[in-house]
Formats: structure tokens, C-alpha cells, sequence
């Protein structure tokens, strides 16, 4: 049996609270864009183009902030180039350099000497304007204009890494005397590792078609991000309008593919034209925002000073959580019971081993949870993930999708068979292997609404209901449940092996969602390790796209691998560490 957590207070009476209840079910799109609008303007970090011959000397730097990153995507005109222009001084000397091409490659590239600064400015002004149709003073109001390059906010990369990531340009410690030891045990140090990983994080937006040129990994830009939520917001309406009102969708493709620039290589940039390929951008962009936010923990702001000690990068990173990690002995009960639910409900083929499993409490969960204390029927169930948002989740908790699965709408999605969750899980590269998380909830599911047929247009369960169940055919065996207790409340843990149910439904498995992010606590989390690696087109990839990279593809559950990004892979005996969380 699992040790008792310590009960919370219960803050807040019975469970309906209108003003809460409506920050509940609201879209977690466009709650983050609206975060995203409301940040503060983000401070520009101006560094010579590194493609630039010029950027090897030492002397060499951009005048004041004359330096611009333009991009063009035209669907029609199979468009997808970007344009840059600075302007550089080297001791008495100016310099224009511009640098152009298809998004994704090198490009072509010019260097102008000038004799004097005012023969420089003028020679990058008029560019600007050529480009773009803007006046360079008054770019502060830019339009943009069709057939013409948008101006998007980009920090230039170093080559050299700095001690402490930056995002906003804020001071960094320079002085640093002595680093202490680590005081995480080496499973804990791994994770925190992976989750935080810059190559992780530049992957994941690999992966996504991103351009990691535009948008170098640490330097994510809040303001960049929410135009392209606007542009999504745009289309939107646009799929919902009668046909030929306002501008096509194409042309509002082209726009999105602009803000938010994709590397498409030489293929033509799809159009975004159906509610499916709308909401795979939308979740594109959730992952984006959550990556921002696991940059925004790494770049907080340090005074520059001397110090004696500072504790260890990881030690950094792992306090940047909020959340206590306890990593559990191999012959804990409750170590025992997962290990079980995983061998009994994941696929047999690919010879899982439980590798870890931590006790997790997130700070300001416990109460947030505690205010459905009295919500009976709780089960632990599977929750998958891209490994790029896990720091998210833990620092943040769990979070409402705007349509996650499709069978169930508006909620959060769990299964009580693990081979389900693996389809939506996106992974890393580690050496020779991958690896990836997933979590396992205690959810508060109370009164179940069950459904046998997709409703994808659900936002809450019906009146009288706490959750809704989307029937599959196969269940885990009920009579071979057991229960762990988790601050006093008995949750039922699945057993036995999946076997036939009595719904008739096509999913194989079932699927659980609950619509108030009060109702589930992410409880544990696994890292799946695995060797091998396949290509497969996904089911929600824009035309033309293939979806490489590490993930897990199901031998029987068709339905399961629907994750708008989540690439396919077939996995070779993969060994599994889990993360048990409040």
C-alpha cells in the first residue's frame, strides 16, 4: 500500500463556482494566446548574421539596431523565402549585408561596402522598403502587403553557448567561482536532463515542420508565437464563413506560414483548408507556447555578481519546476503496482521494463485537487505526451485541449490501457535508443456519461455527470483491480489484461475525459526506451509530409495514433521509467 499523502485543506465549498467553472472550460488555446498577447514586449538580442563572412571578427558588429529578418510564404505561387538585412560597422567602415532564399536553406547572400554611414543607411532603408513596402523609420506600425515580405521578430543565435539560456535578454551571472555537486540521485539527474535539453526542444520543432532558423532554440519569441495564434483565429473563422467571404484560405495560409515560418523544403506549402489540419496547427502552436514557457524557467533573471557557490545546472533546473521528485525503491508497493499495469496493459511484443518511478508533488495541486475531495470512483489512469512539454506539465499542471482525441471533445484525455496512450506520445533521440513520457493521473471521474459513438462536439459531460467514457471494446479485467490510497482517497488501479467488453464500439480501447483540470492530477509519468526507427505518413500530416522521429506506432489499436504530430515507430524491447506525481 502506498503511503498516505498528507490530506489538504478544502478551500473552496461545494463544487460549482461559476466564475471558476468558466476558467475551467475555457480553450486552453486561446487562454494561452491571450498570456501571450498580455507578455511584455521582449527585449531584441541584435548579433551579426552567423552565415556572414564577417561575423568571425571580433570588431565587427550591427549598427545600433539596424537588422531586419524578413519572410514571404505565397501557397500559389509556391513561395517560401525569407530575406535578411543588416547593417554592419567594422571600425570606420560600413558595410550592408543581405542574405536570401528558400526557408530552410543557406540561401544566396551580398556584401555592400559603403565609405559612410549615412550611404549605408540609405543603401538598407530602401531595401527594407523594396521588400516590404514599410517605411524602415516607421516600422513600429508595419503592414504588411500582399506579395511582399513580413518583418518577423527573431533573436540572432550564439554560437557560443552562455551559461544561463537567455529568452528576453535579461542580465546573466558572469561571475561564477565555484559550482556545487549535484544533490540529485542519477535517475532524477537524467530526467531533469531530458526534459530541459535544448537538442529535445529543437527536435520537437523539427518535427513540426518549424523552422529552427527563424526561431533558434532559446530564443522564442511570446510575440512571434501569438501571431500565429491570431492567424489560426483568422482561419478559423474563415472554415466557418460561407464560401469566397473575405480573404481564401489560401491566402490566410500563406499568412499563418508567414508569422509562423515552416520549412517545407521544395514542396509547395499546403494550404490549411479543413477543421483537422486547423487543429493540428493549433496544437503546433500549444507545444510551441509550452516550449517557450520551459525556456522562460531556464532564462530567469540573475543579478550580475561574484559568488562563492551556485548550485548545480540541474539542481537549477529541477528547483525551476516547483515540484518535489522522490525517486521510489524497486520493491515499494506502489512501485510494484505500476509495474504490474504496465506489464498487463501495454504490448507484449515490445518487452517492457520498468526502469524508475518518482513520487511527484506539484505545489498548489493538492488544494486545487482537494476542492472535488468528495467526488468518488478515482482511477489511475494513462496519460501520453511530447516530451517537450513535460516540464510544462509539471510546473504547470495538466490542461484542458481544445478537441485532444476527437472522440469526446473539449477535455482532457486519459486510457486505462497503456498500449493506447503510447500513440501519443512524441520522444527523444538519447545515443543509440529513444526514449519518451507519459503519465498516469489519479482522476476524479464520479458519475460516468458513456458513449459508444464519436461526439466530438462535447464541451462538458451532460447534466448529473463528472465525466464522459467513450466505450472501446476491450477493458482491464475489474476483477482484478487493486487501490492505492492517495491522501486518504482510495484509487482503483487497474490489473488485469485487457478483455472483451460489452460495447460494440470500433475503438479497441476505452477513453476517459473530464473537463475541469480540478478533477485529475497527473500521478506518474513513464520514459519508454527503445532502439529502433521508422517513417510513416500520420493520419493528421499536412499533404506531402511525412512524420520521422521517435514514437511509438500500436500493432492494434488504429485509432490510438491520432496526436496531430506524433510521428510513428515501431520500437525494439523498450525499457520504461515512470514518474509518480503529487
Amino acid at each position: 500500500m502506498a503511503p498516505k499523502r498528507k490530506p489538504g485543506v478544502q478551500r473552496e465549498g461545494p463544487e460549482k463556482k461559476k466564475g471558476r467553472q468558466g476558467a475551467e472550460e475555457e480553450d486552453s488555446f486561446r487562454s494561452t494566446a491571450e498570456a501571450l498577447r498580455a507578455a511584455p514586449t521582449e527585449k531584441r538580442i541584435i548579433r551579426v548574421d552567423p552565415l556572414c563572412p564577417l561575423s568571425h571578427n571580433p570588431g565587427t558588429k550591427v549598427h545600433e539596431d539596424y537588422d531586419c529578418t524578413l519572410n514571404q510564404t505565397n501557397i500559389g505561387s509556391n513561395n517560401n523565402k525569407f530575406y535578411i538585412i543588416q547593417l554592419l560597422e567594422e571600425g570606420d567602415r560600413f558595410i550592408c549585408w543581405n542574405r536570401w532564399g528558400r526557408v530552410g536553406e543557406v540561401g544566396q547572400s551580398k556584401l555592400s561596402h559603403f565609405v559612410s554611414l549615412e550611404d549605408a543607411k540609405k543603401d538598407f532603408e530602401k531595401k527594407f522598403r523594396d521588400k516590404t513596402k514599410n517605411s524602415w523609420a516607421e516600422r513600429e506600425y508595419f503592414v504588411a502587403h500582399p506579395g511582399k515580405y513580413t518583418l518577423i521578430d527573431v533573436q540572432r543565435e550564439d554560437k557560443v553557448q552562455e551559461a544561463v539560456v537567455k529568452v528576453d535578454g535579461g542580465p546573466v551571472r558572469t561571475v561564477v567561482q565555484q559550482v556545487q555537486p549535484c544533490s540529485l540521485d542519477a535517475a532524477t539527474q537524467k530526467l531533469i536532463t531530458n526534459i530541459f535539453s535544448k537538442d529535445m526542444f529543437k527536435n520537437a520543432m523539427a518535427l513540426m515542420n518549424l523552422d529552427v532558423k527563424k526561431m533558434p532554440l532559446g530564443k522564442l519569441s511570446k510575440q512571434q508565437i501569438a501571431r500565429g495564434f491570431e492567424a489560426l483565429e483568422a482561419l478559423e473563422v474563415a472554415l466557418k464563413a460561407p464560401a469566397h467571404s473575405g480573404l481564401s484560405l489560401e491566402e490566410l495560409s500563406s499568412h499563418f506560414y508567414t508569422v509562423i515560418p515552416h520549412n517545407f523544403g521544395r514542396n509547395r506549402p499546403p494550404p490549411i483548408n479543413s477543421p483537422e489540419l486547423l487543429q493540428a496547427k493549433k496544437d503546433m502552436l500549444l507545444v510551441l507556447a509550452d516550449i517557450e514557457l520551459a525556456q522562460t524557467l531556464q532564462a530567469a533573471p540573475e543579478e550580475t555578481k561574484k559568488v562563492e557557490e551556485v548550485p548545480h545546472p540541474l539542481d537549477r533546473d529541477y528547483q525551476l519546476l516547483k515540484c518535489q521528485l522522490q525517486l521510489l525503491d524497486p520493491e515499494a508497493p506502489e512501485y510494484k503496482v505500476i509495474y504490474t499495469y504496465l506489464e498487463q496493459t501495454g504490448n507484449n511484443y515490445r518487452c517492457p521494463a520498468l526502469q524508475h518511478v518518482w513520487k511527484v508533488n506539484r505545489g498548489g495541486e493538492e488544494d486545487r485537487f482537494q476542492a472535488h475531495s468528495k467526488l468518488s470512483n478515482r482511477k489511475l489512469l494513462w496519460h501520453g505526451t511530447n516530451v517537450a512539454v513535460v516540464a510544462a506539465i509539471l510546473t504547470s499542471g495538466l490542461r484542458i485541449m481544445p478537441h485532444s482525441g476527437g472522440r469526446v471533445g473539449k477535455g482532457i484525455y486519459f486510457a486505462s490501457e497503456n498500449s493506447k496512450s503510447a500513440g501519443y506520445v512524441t520522444g527523444m533521440s538519447c545515443g543509440n535508443h529513444h526514449i519518451g513520457y507519459m503519465f498516469l493521473s489519479e482522476v476524479a471521474l464520479g458519475k460516468e456519461h458513456h458513449i459508444t459513438i464519436d461526439e466530438p462536439g462535447l464541451k462538458h459531460p451532460p447534466p448529473g455527470f463528472d465525466s464522459v467514457i467513450a466505450r472501446g471494446r476491450t477493458e482491464p479485467d475489474p476483477s482484478q483491480d487493486t487501490e492505492l490510497e492517495l491522501d486518504g482517497q482510495r484509487v482503483v488501479v487497474p490489473q488485469g489484461r485487457p478483455m472483451p467488453a460489452r460495447s460494440s464500439a470500433a475503438p479497441t480501447s476505452s477513453r476517459a475525459s473530464t473537463s475541469s483540470t480540478r478533477r485529475a492530477s497527473a500521478a506518474y509519468a513513464t520514459c519508454w526506451r527503445f532502439a529502433s526507427e521508422v517513417s510513416h505518413p500520420h493520419p493528421h500530416s499536412l499533404p506531402g509530409q511525412a512524420r520521422p522521429g521517435p514514437c511509438w506506432e500500436l500493432d492494434h489499436h488504429p485509432q490510438s495514433s491520432s496526436h496531430p504530430w506524433c510521428p510513428h515507430i515501431t520500437p525494439s524491447c523498450p525499457q520504461i521509467s515512470l514518474l509518480y506525481s503529487r
